[in-house]
Formats: structure tokens, sequence, C-alpha cells
């Protein structure tokens, strides 16, 4: 940790740890290597620590933001890693329909088909639905 503040580095860790859950957390930083280590911390530190960790926007509605976002962007694999976090986090199935819809509006049926497509396979496997 030499690029980074240790203090938002480990804020950054506890937000992560909430929201995705410890074991996928510690395995993603485990297997991290001298190539790709500087940029797990470095994520955690801004994306975690700087991005999710101050109190004025809940963590339940900071995932429905991620889900639109990533979702609009097609990023798949990070919207099936942030739909798990967004249940952890409160979001209900309804909650996550309603933001399906509106990917779908604003950046067309066919990714909202995709949302839905990767929301079912979580969810079945949450057995949520």
């Amino acid at each position: 940790m030499s690029l980074f503040d240790e203090d938002l580095f480990l804020k950054g860790l506890e937000q992560r740890k909430g929201t995705l859950g410890a074991e996928y957390v510690e395995k993603n930083l485990a297997a991290a290597d001298e190539f790709t280590r500087p940029f797990q911390e470095a994520m955690t530190a801004w994306c975690w620590g700087f991005g999710w960790g101050d109190d004025v926007i809940a963590p339940k509605t900071r995932s429905m933001m991620n889900l639109a976002m990533l979702g609009a962007l097609g990023k798949m694999h990070e919207w099936e890693i942030h739909l798990n976090g967004a249940l952890n986090n409160g979001v209900t199935v309804e909650e996550v329909r309603a933001i399906i819809h509106v990917v779908g509006i604003y950046c067309g049926v066919p990714q909202s088909l995709e949302c839905f497509r990767v929301a079912r396979k979580v969810l079945e496997e949450r057995g949520l639905i």
C-alpha cells in the first residue's frame, strides 16, 4: 500500500467486503500478483473507500445506481457481481426488475434482456425466484 492512504484502503476494504462479501473480496485480493495487486489496492481505496466510503448515499441506493450504470454500459460480468452486492445491501427483486425496465427504456430492449438473463441466473442461484 504505497500509492494510497492506508486509512482509505481499509475503509474501502470494509465497505467492499460488506457489499460483495468477505469471501469474494479476500479471494480476489489473494489472487492478485505483482502485476494486478496495485490495481486491486487502488480500486479498493478509490472506488470503495472514496466512492462508497461516505454516508451521503446509503449502500442500497449506491448499489441500485451501480446496477443502472453497469447495465447501461453492458458490463455484464460486473453487473452480476454488483447484483449480488445489491441483494446483500437490501435491494429487492421488484427493485431489480424496475432498474432493468429503466435500462431498457434508455439503452434498448436488447440490453434489458441481457440484464434479465443475468438477473434470472443470480436470483435462481439465491432461491429468490
